[in-house]
């Protein structure tokens, strides 16, 4: 069934982007820049040998030329504000932040997919970005706010290129190929800023971004082949298992705990989450 695959590509996604997290906090004061390079380095190469090994070449519908550049664009956006929120975060906020990227997709799904999204959606997304406020603790006082606006603005990226890997699914183009052509965008559009501006590695930190890179790259991979087997509305109360991976990581390798605010953060984003999930099926079953 089309759905469990979703659903099992989607978890395995998770845990991979949680220890993709891990990695590149353990990689320590390098610019997101130079980390985001050596994520997608990895991608890259990866990509290219499944789809030389698979000999069905590398190229794509020239119609859907503009949306491949779209997800990358907005894919190398969401990264790059991702890693950022990772460094200056505890890693559970800066996951649930990102988990924000479901109700961004049902907004341009609006725009890409032309799927008009219902009062009750709606109503979820105002509330889910009401959770969030408990997590960002909007104040000047507060040191963490910027990195919580940009890790905000990261899930808005992903939501974006998210929407687009559907899209292009329906459309018919290569799970691979869109992670290739996404990869290569990337190293690109940020090569030079690592050229001009690089930073001096040990071989441990390396180690830790290649090791980011080979996670991501299963974390890819999997998030690319669920959206094909199914729609993120199906899908996305199963990604929220990263914050569960984060969490457990974190405290262990960090020693970190979220407070009480983030807690309620967590709650709120997640039961709307899981009670928008369960409507849409329930809907489902009754058509």
């Amino acid at each position: 069934m089309k759905k469990n695959k979703g659903i099992m590509y989607i978890v395995m996604s998770a845990f991979c982007f949680a220890v993709m997290n891990v990695f590149v906090k353990l990689s320590g004061d390098i610019p997101s820049m130079q980390k985001s390079f050596f994520r997608n380095l990895v991608a890259l190469v990866f990509a290219y040998f499944i789809i030389r090994k698979s000999m069905e070449g590398f190229h794509f519908k020239k119609e859907n030329l503009p949306f491949l550049l779209i997800r990358s664009a907005c894919g190398t956006v969401g990264i790059l504000c991702n890693f950022y929120a990772v460094d200056h975060l505890m890693l559970s906020d800066a996951s649930m932040l990102s988990k924000l990227s479901p109700f961004f997709a049902i907004i341009f799904s609006l725009f890409f997919l032309k799927e008009k999204a219902s009062l009750f959606q709606w109503l979820a997304i105002i509330i889910a970005f009401l959770g969030s406020l408990f997590i960002i603790k909007p104040s000047f006082a507060n040191p963490s706010l910027i990195p919580s606006l940009i890790g905000v603005a990261g899930a808005m990226g992903a939501g974006a290129a998210y929407t687009t890997v559907r899209y292009l699914g329906t459309k018919g183009e290569r799970g691979p190929l869109i992670v290739f052509f996404f990869s290569t965008f990337s190293c690109l559009a940020v090569a030079p800023f690592v050229l001009f501006n690089f930073h001096p590695m040990t071989g441990l930190q390396l180690t830790y971004l290649l090791l980011a890179g080979l996670a991501a790259a299963g974390g890819q991979f999997a998030i690319t082949a669920a959206y094909t087997y199914a729609p993120a509305k199906e899908l996305s109360v199963y990604d929220y298992s990263q914050i569960l991976f984060s969490a457990i990581f974190g405290f262990i390798l960090f020693n970190q705990i979220p407070d009480q605010y983030s807690f309620i953060g967590y709650f709120i984003i997640f039961s709307i989450s899981l009670i928008m999930f369960i409507r849409q099926n329930k809907n489902k079953q009754l058509a």
